[in-house]
C-alpha cells in the first residue's frame, strides 16, 4: 500500500460517520507542517497568516507552539473580532476602507492596543482621522513596502501591485508624515515578496520555466534584500523604536529569515499545504487539509461523478486554481466538463473500485479558501476524528 492509499484508508475510516461533502485537517500533517516552518525560519518568531488558516481553534493550536507569534490578518472587521477573541497581536495585511471598523478602533484601548493597520498613503491617514468620531486612541501603523522587481528601467515589472512605496526615501518619507500626526504611531514595516514565496519554481513538465522562475527569484531576492535593509535603515532614522519587520511567506521562509533587516516571517499556507505549493524546490510538506464529496453516479466504465467539488481558487483563472481529486490516486476531470457546481464527473481507472456513496478526497488549489465552502472542519488524528470545530463561516463570520 502506498504512503496516499494508507492515507485514504485513514480519512475514509475517521469519516465513515459522517456523510460527504466533508472537509478535513489531519492534525498529524498539519503539526508537522508547523514544525518544518519553524525549523526553516531559524529562530525567528513567525506571524500566521489567518487568510490561510480562517479557523480560530486551528489559529489557537499554532499560536501554542514555540516558534509562532502573532496574526497576520486580512480584514478589520476580522482583526476586531480576532481581538475581541482574546487575540492580543494582529497586524492587518492590507489597507481598509472601514469606517465602521476604524472608529471601533479608535474609540477602544484594548483594540487599539491588539490591532495593527497597514497603511502605504496620506489619504488612508485621512479617511481613518475623518471615521475616528470621539475615539482618541493612538492607531498603531504598519508601512507597507513595494517589494516589486523592477528591470529595464521599471518598464519591466515583476510581483504583485500593491504598495505605491518602493524606495527608502519614499517609505521614510510617509513615516514622518505619520509621526507628525496626532493619534498614529509607526510600529512596523511589512513587505510580502510574492512573487518569490508564491510561485513555485518547480512546475511539473516545465523545465524551462521552472529554470527561467528560479533565475527571477534569485535576483529578486538580492535586491530586495538590500533594498529592505536601506528602507528599515532610513525608517529607523526617524522611527528608531520601530518594533518589528515583517517579511516572507511559506515559499521563502528560510531565504528571508537570512536577512538581519527581518524580525518577523509570515506564513499560512504552508499549515494546510494546498496544491499550488507542491511545486518548490525550497521545501515540501505534507497536505493536512482535504475535503470529499460523495460518489452519486456510476456512467460508465472508467467513471463516476460526485456531488459538487467546483471549488475555485481566487487569482488569474487557470487549471491551476481548480481543487484536483487526490484519493483514490488515478482520477482525473472529464476535460469537457471540469468540476461543476453541482456535479463533477471524473475519469480513470480507479472510478471502477468505487461504489455509490463513497468518498473521493480533494486538495484545494489555495489554503483558507476552503473554509469559506464549509461550516466546520473534522481534525483528524491517525484513523479517528477527534475534534469537530467551526471555520469562520461555521461561525457566522464571511469577512470578503
Amino acid at each position: 500500500m502506498t504512503a496516499r492509499a494508507a492515507d485514504r484508508a485513514r480519512y475514509d475510516r475517521a469519516t465513515a460517520h459522517l456523510d460527504a461533502p466533508v472537509a478535513i485537517v489531519d492534525l498529524d500533517a498539519f503539526d508537522a507542517n508547523a514544525d518544518d516552518l519553524v525549523r526553516r525560519a531559524g529562530g525567528k518568531p513567525i506571524r500566521v497568516a489567518s487568510k490561510s488558516v480562517r479557523c480560530r481553534a486551528l489559529l489557537e493550536r499554532v499560536l501554542s507552539r514555540d516558534g509562532f507569534q502573532g496574526i497576520m490578518s486580512f480584514t478589520l472587521a476580522e482583526s476586531l473580532w480576532l481581538a475581541r477573541s482574546g487575540f492580543d497581536d494582529v497586524l492587518l495585511a492590507y489597507p481598509s476602507a472601514d469606517r465602521a471598523g476604524y472608529a471601533e478602533l479608535a474609540a477602544d484601548p484594548k483594540l487599539a492596543a491588539a490591532v495593527t493597520v497597514m497603511v502605504d498613503d496620506v489619504a488612508q491617514l485621512d479617511l481613518i482621522d475623518a471615521a475616528r468620531g470621539d475615539g482618541r486612541e493612538v492607531v498603531r501603523v504598519c508601512l507597507e513596502l513595494d517589494t516589486s522587481l523592477r528591470l529595464l528601467g521599471g518598464r519591466v515589472r515583476v510581483g504583485a501591485r500593491r504598495s505605491p512605496l518602493h524606495s527608502p526615501a519614499e517609505v521614510a518619507e510617509l513615516a514622518r508624515a505619520v509621526a507628525r500626526r496626532p493619534g498614529f504611531r509607526v510600529v512596523g514595516i511589512m513587505a510580502y515578496e510574492g512573487h518569490i514565496a508564491g510561485v513555485g519554481d518547480a512546475i511539473a513538465g516545465r523545465p524551462l520555466r521552472s529554470r527561467a522562475v528560479r533565475l527571477m527569484q534569485a535576483a529578486a531576492r538580492r535586491e530586495l534584500a538590500e533594498r529592505r535593509a536601506a528602507v528599515v535603515r532610513a525608517v529607523r532614522a526617524v522611527v528608531p523604536d520601530l518594533e518589528f519587520v515583517n517579511g516572507g511567506g511559506t515559499g521563502s521562509v528560510q531565504h528571508t529569515a537570512a536577512e538581519d533587516a527581518v524580525t518577523e516571517i509570515a506564513a499560512g499556507s504552508g499549515l494546510y499545504v494546498p496544491r499550488l505549493f507542491d511545486n518548490y524546490t525550497s521545501f515540501s510538506g505534507r497536505p493536512a487539509a482535504l475535503f470529499a464529496q460523495p460518489v452519486v453516479r456510476r456512467p460508465g466504465v472508467g467513471v463516476v461523478t460526485v456531488l459538487g467539488g467546483g471549488y475555485p481558487a481566487s487569482g488569474a483563472a487557470g487549471r491551476d486554481r481548480l481543487p484536483v481529486p487526490y484519493l483514490p490516486e488515478g482520477l482525473r476531470y472529464d476535460p469537457q466538463e471540469g468540476p461543476g457546481e453541482v456535479q463533477t464527473p471524473l475519469l480513470g481507472s480507479a472510478a471502477d473500485d468505487l461504489l455509490i456513496g463513497d468518498k473521493v478526497w480533494f486538495r484545494h488549489a489555495k489554503a483558507g479558501e476552503l473554509c469559506e465552502r464549509f461550516d466546520v472542519l473534522h481534525l483528524v488524528a491517525g484513523d479517528a476524528v477527534t475534534d469537530t470545530v467551526p471555520t469562520y463561516r461555521g461561525e457566522g463570520r464571511t469577512f470578503l
